[in-house]
């Protein structure tokens, strides 16, 4: 049996069942392998494409995404991908062919590459073939992007064959977390708030038990939204897309619990959003490379869910512990968060016309339109805030924020791996109309597939950021913006349904494609109004 065959073999006994990538001459062998193991190879139009696709997928399904590229240009096409599911700490294993001869076109020095861009890069041996596969998958299942080489030399040639079965998962520790320093704060505490990131994806339970003992109100970084819904003290997301009454009681808050956030800039609004005088606890197994926000007065090390369960636990049963004083939990403000809680609840001024629809009454259209069941995928850009904080989702795994690397151009990609991992939900791709033009050959991927997917366009025909961050101060801008163009017929070219939209009326296909078979991505080039930037750029500019 040949290596290239055990290495897909070896995934195929883990469980992996998709593989995303564009084949060539390195891993044409190995792709076959994984699919005569079970997984089914979806091929992308661009190995960029594909690396957003494994992501996506990975963060949606919870499990391993898998990609796998050709060698040399086809592991640098995907490197963007990559390091944007690194930096967001997404389980992922890279299939990276190597052309280790210097002197080969196809050269690159792809252990130097990974440690420059802070990637965990392991290279197969041939005396060590499973070993070094499984513990590059078993160390992508523990939440790290891992850069799998694969020398070709070694590829080709003939071990034993290995047919299983592998080693078990070793048996989780009893070990402890000290939570300690986090009780002490919260029985003390009488205003305390919890900001869930993405570390606390899956411990929705404890922490809602947790802050229910404690009165605490309940917020997320953007990466988790969607965590608590339905929960009546959910205030959504922190930071620039809090909605006022968010922030107004995250700043009165004299505790707040970090759990899984790095609480970044954007989250606590470059730290303006905490008050001076809050004590700010972080729980956390590796928070941001082990480099701590400044203002981090506490930390617990360890797992969320388990940290969460163990402080209840000592709250119940430690003799001489208080109980927690917190009283903010009153009628009115339960009252105040259900009906000033959602961005849509905050009034504006409609700046719909001349052709061009308001991006809050296009999204909040939208919102009452499609049904509840959804992914939502954001791209990036100056209209990011829109479907992200007036598209609701049903839970934490209906919303991805490829803004990690913070690159436009990932989110139509990164929608097409969700609809892979949840084709029993409607995935919604948001994007601009520079992501899209960056990204729009996956749109023949996308109709390959068939999948249910409702591409969503805010077209202000330019790079919007840039129009509003440098336009104030005089700048040229005719580098930033562009001729309008009818993407809807760019879309239809590559065999989707499209419409374009300057009204909410303009709306109504949407019900028709949605009452159909849906066996074909709509694509909706929305005209938007930009005469302004987002409500929360002023505030993320200040970290430019």
């Amino acid at each position: 049996m040949r290596v290239a065959e055990v290495v897909g073999r070896v995934l195929a006994a883990h469980g992996v069942r998709h593989v995303f990538g564009v084949v060539g001459s390195g891993n044409f062998q190995v792709s076959n392998a994984l699919v005569a193991g079970g997984a089914r190879f979806v091929a992308a139009a661009h190995e960029g494409g594909a690396a957003s696709m494994a992501d996506g997928y990975a963060r949606t399904s919870g499990s391993v995404g898998v990609l796998s590229v050709h060698q040399g240009p086809g592991v640098t096409n995907a490197l963007t991908g990559i390091v944007e599911a690194a930096k967001s700490r997404t389980p992922m294993l890279v299939l990276a062919p190597e052309a280790t001869e210097a002197r080969s076109n196809f050269f690159i020095d792809l252990p130097h590459t990974a440690t420059a861009l802070d990637i965990h890069y392991q290279r197969v041996r041939p005396a060590h073939v499973v070993v070094d596969v499984d513990a590059a998958y078993r160390r992508a299942a523990q939440g790290e992007t891992v850069l799998l080489g694969l020398p070709l030399d070694v590829l080709g040639r003939k071990i034993a064959p290995w047919t299983g079965p592998l080693d078990p998962w070793p048996a989780q520790t009893d070990w402890v977390p000290d939570v300690e320093p986090l009780v002490s704060a919260l029985t003390t505490a009488r205003r305390p708030v919890f900001v869930a990131g993405r570390g606390a994806r899956g411990a929705r339970e404890p922490l809602t038990r947790l802050a229910d003992e404690c009165a605490a109100l309940l917020a997320v970084s953007a990466a988790a939204k969607g965590l608590f819904v339905g929960d009546p003290w959910y205030l959504d997301v922190s930071g620039g897309f809090a909605t006022p009454l968010a922030a107004e009681l995250i700043a009165e808050a004299d505790l707040v619990v970090a759990w899984g956030s790095t609480l970044n800039m954007w989250t606590t609004r470059h730290g303006r959003l905490i008050s001076p005088s809050a004590v700010v606890v972080q729980v956390d197994e590796a928070p941001d490379g082990g480099v701590r926000h400044p203002r981090i007065d506490r930390y617990v090390s360890g797992d969320v869910a388990r940290v969460a369960r163990y402080a209840l636990r000592w709250l119940d049963r430690e003799p001489g512990v208080g109980r927690p004083p917190g009283t903010q939990r009153t009628p009115e403000l339960r009252r105040r968060i259900a009906t000033e809680g959602r961005w849509r609840d905050v009034s504006y001024s409609d700046d719909s016309g001349n052709g061009r629809i308001d991006p809050r009454t296009l999204t909040i259209a939208l919102d009452d339109l499609l049904p509840a069941e959804r992914t939502v995928v954001v791209d990036s850009g100056n209209f990011m805030g829109y479907p992200s904080m007036f598209l609701s989702v049903p839970d934490v795994a209906g919303f991805c924020f490829t803004q990690a690397f913070q690159s436009i151009g990932l989110g139509l990609a990164s929608a097409l791996g969700a609809a892979v991992a949840r084709p029993d939900r409607l995935t919604v791709a948001a994007l601009g109309d520079g992501g899209f033009l960056m990204s729009a050959a996956e749109l023949v991927t996308a109709s390959r597939l068939g999948l249910p997917l409702l591409v969503l366009v805010y077209d202000d025909a330019a790079y919007g950021a840039e129009v509003h961050h440098f336009g104030p101060d005089g700048h040229p801008l005719d580098l930033v913006r562009f001729p309008d163009t009818d993407l809807a017929s760019i879309a239809r070219g590559y065999g989707c349904a499209a419409l374009t939209v300057r009204t909410v009326d303009d709306l109504a296909p949407v019900r028709d494609w949605l009452t159909g078979p849906r066996d074909r991505p709509l694509v909706v080039d929305a005209k938007i109004t930009s005469e302004r930037g987002a409500w929360w750029l002023a505030e993320a500019f200040r970290g430019h």
